[in-house]
């Protein structure tokens, strides 16, 4: 097949992810020339520059402090489900007990369940154990929502790990926690990042579970750009609030840029297992 026969057979695939890339960086590359754009009724009115941006510094507690309060939270999400999913995942992928296969499907039928309908239970949860209206609490209450999907993609992680490995680490001497910490973390990595990744995506942009849990300076940045448009008698800042968007979604791509590589190859090797 010659070099221009291949590149007609490639044409449809070039053009689909093309239109694709298009579809999903227009709304991006808007926001982030109209955060800079001069809009009536915003801080940037002559010409391009970023007083939109020092609206969003200055706002109320400032920037530093809801976007402190963004990382303390998702933070707490990342390290409490990269925990609890690691040892469910790997419970269920390497022991046998009764009633292993119910309680896996019950893990994951919590998927099922609305959202908020969790929410009134677990505000209850926060209040019986001192956490309410912390950021802390927050992290806790998001992670409980990302666990099915992190023990189901630990799970099969594990399950792709060759068994002939932990067993040459128990015959070394180690008992089943050391495998796990000498030997299947670093096997599993990929996975590790990819349930880390999702977890910090999910905590970092939510909304709705701030919303009934903090408020006032332990409000994270989505929570606060909300408050912004409302400040002045229902008048949104359009500026301003595209100015919030683009700070939120600069950390997202950015580790997802440096973590793509990993954040595949832990979606493949499931793939592959399953």
């Amino acid at each position: 097949m010659t070099r221009f026969t291949q590149g007609l057979t490639r044409t449809p695939f070039y053009v689909l992810t093309g239109g694709l890339a298009v579809i999903f960086l227009y709304p991006i590359i808007w926001t982030a020339i109209s955060s800079v754009s001069p809009q009536p009724g915003s801080a940037q009115v002559n010409g391009f520059g970023f007083g939109n941006y020092e609206t969003v510094l200055n706002y109320q507690a400032g920037l530093w402090t809801y976007l402190g309060n963004s990382l303390v939270i998702s933070a707490t999400a990342v390290i409490a489900t990269l925990v609890a999913s690691t040892l469910g995942g790997y419970a269920f992928a390497r022991f046998t007990f009764p009633g292993k296969n119910a309680l896996f499907l019950l893990t994951l039928a919590i998927l099922m369940v609305p959202y908020a309908t969790l929410l009134i239970p677990l505000m209850t949860w926060l209040k019986t154990i001192g956490l309410n209206n912390t950021l802390v609490g927050v992290g806790l209450v998001l992670a409980v929502f990302q666990l099915p999907f992190a023990t189901f993609m630990m799970r099969i992680s594990f399950e792709a790990v060759p068994k002939e490995m932990e067993e040459a680490a128990l015959v070394d001497g180690c008992g089943s926690f050391g495998a796990l910490r000498r030997v299947l973390l670093h096997a599993v990595k990929p996975g590790l990042i990819t349930v880390g990744l999702f977890a910090f995506l999910a905590a970092w942009n939510d909304f709705m579970v701030p919303l009934f849990l903090v408020g006032g300076d332990n409000a994270p940045l989505p929570l606060a750009m909300v408050n912004m448009r409302q400040q002045v008698m229902g008048v949104i800042d359009y500026g301003a609030t595209q100015a919030g968007v683009v700070i939120l979604t600069v950390p997202c791509v950015l580790l997802f840029l440096v973590l793509q590589r990993h954040y595949v190859n832990g979606f493949m090797s499931g793939a592959l297992k399953g």
